[in-house]
């Protein structure tokens, strides 16, 4: 006997679209307007000049991964907190293809937020990746907070006090909080590393 069921044709599965690309100055113009802080106000805590936040702001300007930082702090968020005002409900599971992303087009770097997963962790994951001749700064600069760092892809040059090291996939780095440090991609490839960042609790 001839089996003359039909047979369903499979389903598509149709994959999840991206989570779509924020603009630093989207941020930063959505934290400053919520501590009601005037271009010119912020300018000055963070010690740059009221045209380049407005440029920032303006989607004009992209800041370094440090400058990024220093503006974040001065409004009173750490770089963790900063990448929350995307979305004020952290997930406990972040998918791949669900990670916050922030560019740096001066850093030639992409920032993509791990967590936190809870609004009480002092834990700060995020991946970045850099592309040939990028760099976290122009200069090192200080972070108050302790980190650990893992090259995932390619090799790095760090700069840390007064050494420069050069590590590639697989190596590890642990940054003491108040410590000068700086990232750079001299290679012809790109490079990526997981830092997580471990913020005291005062």
């Amino acid at each position: 006997m001839t089996d003359t069921a039909k047979i369903k044709p499979a389903q598509r599965v149709r994959p999840s679209s991206p989570k779509p690309e924020v603009h630093v100055g989207d941020i930063v113009r959505r934290l400053r307007k919520s501590h009601h802080l005037s271009v010119r106000t912020l300018a000055d805590k963070c010690g740059f000049s009221p045209s380049f936040i407005s440029q920032v702001e303006l989607r004009q300007a992209s800041p370094s991964i440090a400058s990024t930082e220093k503006i974040a702090s001065a409004l009173g968020v750490t770089l963790g907190e900063f990448f929350r005002a995307i979305d004020p409900a952290p997930p406990a599971i972040i998918r791949s293809g669900d990670r916050p992303v922030v560019q740096s087009e001066w850093s030639r770097a992409k920032i993509e937020a791990l967590g936190p997963f809870n609004k009480d962790s002092q834990l700060e994951p995020m991946v970045i990746t850099i592309q040939p001749g990028g760099a976290s700064g122009h200069k090192p600069y200080v972070r108050p907070a302790e980190q650990l760092a893992v090259v995932l892809m390619g090799t790095l040059e760090l700069t840390l006090e007064e050494n420069v090291y050069h590590l590639k996939r697989g190596d590890a780095a642990g940054i003491p909080a108040g410590h000068r440090h700086c990232w750079r991609n001299i290679s012809k490839r790109p490079a990526q590393i997981l830092i997580v960042t471990a913020h005291r609790t005062s």
